[in-house]
């Protein structure tokens, strides 16, 4: 068992628990980079990690995406328009059919971000 303990800016320490979506997202992003500064990998998939974020801490999350980059390939499932504009290769998933699905790949510069 292991009990995460974090202290959100301007508060006391709280249980993983207690804290908001955003501030859960946060704390687990930090341990996970945090791991990745002693042991990188060589990819790491993100499902949906921004969704609880607000824009200012989408910032942050790309910023720190982005010195973990020359290491670290990241896959990322997202529907922020932030995010998807900050990746090199962007793919969209379509199901035309019943059970399959299909990859687009989308050119940023077509897509308005």
């Amino acid at each position: 068992h292991i009990e995460i303990v974090a202290k959100p800016r301007g508060k006391k320490p709280l249980s993983i628990e207690q804290l908001s979506g955003g501030e859960k997202a946060l704390t687990a992003l930090s341990l996970l980079f945090a791991i990745y500064l002693v042991k990188p990998s060589p990819f790491c998939i993100l499902d949906e990690v921004d969704a609880p974020l607000d824009d200012a801490n989408v910032g942050r999350f790309i910023k720190l995406l982005k010195k973990f980059e020359n290491n670290t390939q990241f896959i990322i499932v997202t529907h922020n328009k932030k995010s998807m504009a900050s990746c090199q290769a962007l793919y969209g998933v379509t199901m035309e059919e019943e059970g399959v699905s299909k990859l687009i790949p989308v050119r940023l510069e077509k897509t308005g971000f």
